[in-house]
């Protein structure tokens, strides 16, 4: 039986990370992943999504020109096959420069299932391996909920979406997520006609009651979303039958599970939690106290990617240390790409304490910027404690709230004050003004009003 110094189960972003810190410090390692190679985000994620959304944007975009002063000939004709070949060729590049990672392995990278038989025993292909330290970074998979096969001629998810041939006539998404609601965006832009579902109240996680209302009533404009909806399907000639109306596809966004069927996870010997996962330190990334390290999207912490990394990072350093050590997590970023942008960035309005927050908000109907670019629509709402002033959170649906997010989940992590950021520079006339707004708004609601240009200390001189 080989023995290993380490082991990784899993090619994804979690997986190849923990990979090139391993790589750093020992070539006594095998890398084990069942399924393409190419991590989820350039393979049916992150990079082909936003190729297809790139191309509904410019689409949707020429409506503006009679606004803008222009006289268009005719609304722009959407090939469907052209762009669905375009997102693919995007994604191969993408896939490709991923898989440089892994090309230079030789047999130290295996394809095939790896099943755990004992904390440090791993076998694949009938091959056992003993491992001093196992990472898990397996990742995660589209849910289908098990009544929906019959109709899997007409299903997609984020796994097969990008392969289909053309664009559908019509389209029924199911799960207004950030996947969902990307996709249902960028489809209803290209000219398939669509509708959203979801059983929740609100949409892509939103608790601002006010964001939620805002988001809801933008996105609306532009294709039905039904919400709090029990959805039943049923067969109708050629198509499915949903909400009265007849799709040609349904897209099933309703969530992810992780990749751990037939992992042999009960094998670490450890009590697994309702979704059959083990407890873990997310500082750490250690399952108990064991050398077996668990990252990425199949621990169902943070499924995204910038925290998928950090897992990996975490894990593949943890796993050439004595004793783990703790790292400390990034401030809470989430984006979906819709437009206008819905993020989220610190604490969410349903985790602050409203008895002691001061909240802002910034209204992007009356934004100067914005109004001059035809996108004056969207609602930022920023929360602060009203003692110390620290900013503690923001949910939004804003024109270019990727960057906005951006800026407060840096402020939120370096633990800024209202007035600290009101500090800050803000030139003008630029969307960020915006969020300027919603900090004066929220420093007006705060116990001290902080003033937004400091005084210049005093020379040491007589």
């Amino acid at each position: 039986m080989e023995q290993r110094e380490v082991v990784i189960v899993g090619a994804g972003t979690a997986g190849l990370t923990a990979l090139s810190q391993v790589r750093k410090r020992t070539a006594d390692f095998v890398l084990i992943n069942d399924g393409p190679y190419g991590t989820t985000c350039a393979r049916v994620g992150c990079m082909p999504s936003k190729a297809l959304i790139e191309a509904a944007g410019i689409r949707f975009k020429s409506r503006l020109l009679g606004e803008m002063g222009m006289k268009p000939s005719k609304e722009p004709e959407v090939v469907g096959s052209r762009v669905m070949e375009r997102v693919r060729r995007l994604r191969d590049r993408f896939v490709k420069g991923v898989l440089e990672s892994t090309d230079n392995l030789g047999d130290k990278n295996i394809p095939g299932r790896a099943v755990i038989l004992e904390p440090d025993l791993i076998e694949v292909n009938g091959r056992k391996i003993r491992a001093r330290n196992l990472i898990l970074a397996p990742g995660s998979t589209p849910v289908l909920p098990a009544p929906w096969a019959r109709f899997s001629s007409h299903m997609l998810t984020s796994d097969t979406l990008f392969e289909i041939e053309d664009l559908p006539e019509s389209l029924a998404v199911i799960g207004l997520g950030a996947i969902g609601l990307e996709m249902a965006q960028a489809m209803s832009r290209l000219g398939v006609r669509v509708e959203g579902f979801d059983a929740a109240p609100t949409i892509a996680g939103i608790t601002d009651p006010r964001v939620s209302e805002r988001a809801v009533e933008i996105l609306g404009r532009e294709f039905p979303v039904h919400l709090e909806t029990k959805v039943e399907l049923t067969q109708s000639g050629e198509g499915i039958s949903l909400g009265g109306k007849t799709f040609q596809k349904i897209l099933v966004a309703v969530g992810r599970k992780p990749n751990i069927a037939g992992l042999g996870l009960l094998n670490l010997g450890v009590p697994l939690d309702a979704r059959g996962l083990p407890r873990f330190n997310p500082l750490t990334m250690q399952v108990g106290n064991l050398r077996v390290f668990l990252a990425g999207d199949a621990n169902g912490r943070a499924p995204v990617l910038h925290e998928a990394a950090d897992d990996g990072f975490i894990a593949g350093r943890n796993a050439l240390e004595e004793t783990p050590r703790e790292y400390c997590r990034r401030a809470r970023l989430g984006i979906v790409f819709t437009s206008p942008d819905i993020a989220v960035a610190g604490m969410r309005y349903g985790e602050i304490t409203p008895e002691s927050a001061a909240v802002g908000e910034a209204d992007f109907s009356v934004q100067g910027r914005a109004i001059t670019a035809g996108e004056n629509h969207g609602l930022l709402r920023v929360y602060a404690d009203t003692d110390t002033g620290l900013i503690l959170g923001s949910e939004m649906v804003a024109p270019h709230g990727e960057h906005i997010a951006h800026l407060l989940a840096w402020a939120i992590q370096q633990k800024l004050t209202v007035s600290e950021a009101l500090r800050m520079p803000f030139y003008h006339p630029v969307v960020e003004e915006g969020l300027r707004g919603a900090l004066r708004n929220a420093a007006a609601r705060m116990k001290t009003r902080p003033e937004e240009i400091s005084l210049c200390p005093g020379l040491p001189v007589e």
